[in-house]
């Protein structure tokens, strides 16, 4: 098997390198790729990135994913999250390559409390959330096959994520100040990429589960909860380590302004990929706990 992944020096991108490696030659491209072009703004040169390698699965790990940035550069995040997720499938389609793409809960517009499954109206609040639709409705309507992955709140060891921030400001200051009033599940970028070669390997044996999943952590937190037990984690784990943080604050969103606009529930049901590719998907402080492991 024969695997292109495209943006592979993200969080996800460079966890999807590893889990990946056990089912075939993987291509790992990057914006910053030659030749062979990563770009997922050429949308051209990347049509033809597809025709030379000719794989057997596609997995786009790359987006738009400055979510404020967006709402002031609408055309670029269109381009990015829908316009070549839609090149991506009319290439697969023409290669009957299965297609791998992941989405977010920022399609939903985040009322109630209930987790939603993958069956829930959408209604995205953002131009992020928006493109990242018009992504999923373009892969779906070209006829492609394919696996499209709803997540929300990831982190990983490598880059830049909530968890290190709080980390960063807990030995910096003694009180901080966050969000309570958001509710989602902290997914580790390991987790979906060992979901995803799991969900590759499932789909070759059961063509008919292809389609749309929510792939997140069990469980569900407010960013207040979540920064609390990253310090309070991290304390025990490293007491030799400088922390003057007396205080973890609860306060609104409101008290933080910002360009888009949050859903404010993003609780998603796991329960149809669960069921349907046997898996079970640890609770969220399971995988931050390891994280914090691996970085301190």
């Amino acid at each position: 098997m024969k695997i292109l992944l495209l943006g592979c020096a993200g969080q996800v991108g460079w966890e999807l390198q590893r889990s990946l490696a056990v089912l075939g030659e993987v291509v790992a491209l990057d914006r910053r790729s030659t030749p062979l072009c990563g770009d997922i703004g050429q949308l051209q040169a990347l049509a033809q990135t597809v025709r030379t390698v000719r794989p057997d699965v596609i997995v786009n790990a790359a987006a738009h994913t400055a979510v404020d940035r967006a709402e002031g550069e609408p055309e670029l995040a269109r381009l990015l999250n829908a316009a070549a997720p839609g090149v991506l499938a009319h290439e697969a389609l023409a290669l009957d390559a299965l297609l791998v793409h992941y989405s977010t809960d920022y399609v939903f517009d985040g009322s109630g409390t209930a987790p939603r499954d993958e069956q829930a109206p959408v209604a995205p609040l953002s131009v992020y959330g928006k493109t990242k639709l018009e992504g999923e409705q373009a892969i779906q309507a070209s006829g492609c096959r394919h696996l499209i992955f709803r997540t929300s709140w990831v982190y990983a060891a490598r880059g830049g994520n909530f968890a290190k921030t709080m980390l960063r400001l807990g030995q910096e200051r003694e009180r901080l100040t966050v969000i309570n009033d958001q509710w989602g599940a902290p997914t580790g970028a390991d987790l979906l990429a060992d979901v995803t070669a799991h969900a590759i390997r499932h789909v070759q044996r059961h063509p008919q589960d292809q389609g749309l999943y929510h792939c997140v952590a069990g469980g569900a937190t407010t960013w207040h909860a979540y920064a609390s037990e990253v310090i309070d984690q991290a304390r025990q784990l490293r007491p030799d380590l400088h922390w003057p943080v007396r205080e973890v604050a609860p306060v609104p969103t409101s008290a933080f302004p910002t360009p888009a606009r949050r859903p404010a529930n993003s609780r998603l049901s796991s329960d149809k990929l669960q069921r349907t590719m046997g898996l079970y998907l640890p609770p969220w402080q399971q995988g931050v706990a390891r994280m914090l492991r691996e970085i301190l």
